[in-house]
């Protein structure tokens, strides 16, 4: 099986808004979400804390099974096993063509904030997709990701 050979996402990349409103996957991250997806599937959900996407294979979801026993195990009785599966198992499943060409659902472009750029920073077992203000809005934690998305950003607009 593919999966067992993850490796992990990281990196960074940018896409502007293509034709059609699609936007693409970059190399980088679409070879390894179709190590981690044993296709072309890219899982994508409103990142819990920030205003932006996370983004992962299919082989997370077995990682998915047992945070959610660990959860129950920590949390005792009052648990609500649920709504706590529903948050974890609602992410979207987008399918991508061979060039990484994909259409964000409406839904996950208005919780992200993602309008006409994605930048991708990879965070190993997922990666973040942020629209480059939003980024550009967070602490120094984030400096090197910001860094790395101005430079994008600047590439971009000197072509």
């Amino acid at each position: 099986m593919a999966a067992a050979l993850f490796g992990g996402f990281s990196g960074q990349a940018f896409s502007p808004a293509g034709d059609k409103g699609r936007f693409v996957l970059p190399p980088l991250f679409r070879s390894a979400v179709k190590e981690s997806s044993d296709g072309r599937v890219l899982c994508l959900d409103k990142h819990p804390r920030f205003t932006c996407l996370v983004g992962f294979g299919l082989s997370r979801m077995t990682e998915l099974d047992a945070q959610l026993d660990r959860e129950e195990d920590r949390a005792g009785p009052d648990f609500d096993r649920d709504t706590r599966a529903a948050q974890l198992f609602g992410f979207a499943r987008v399918p991508f063509d061979d060039s990484g060409r994909f259409v964000l659902p409406d839904h996950l472009r208005m919780l992200g904030n993602i309008d006409s750029a994605m930048f991708f920073q990879g965070g190993g077992r997922s990666f973040t997709i942020w629209n480059p203000a939003e980024l550009m809005q967070m602490d120094d934690n984030w400096a090197a990701a910001k860094a790395a998305c101005a430079q994008f950003l600047a590439e971009g607009k000197a072509k």
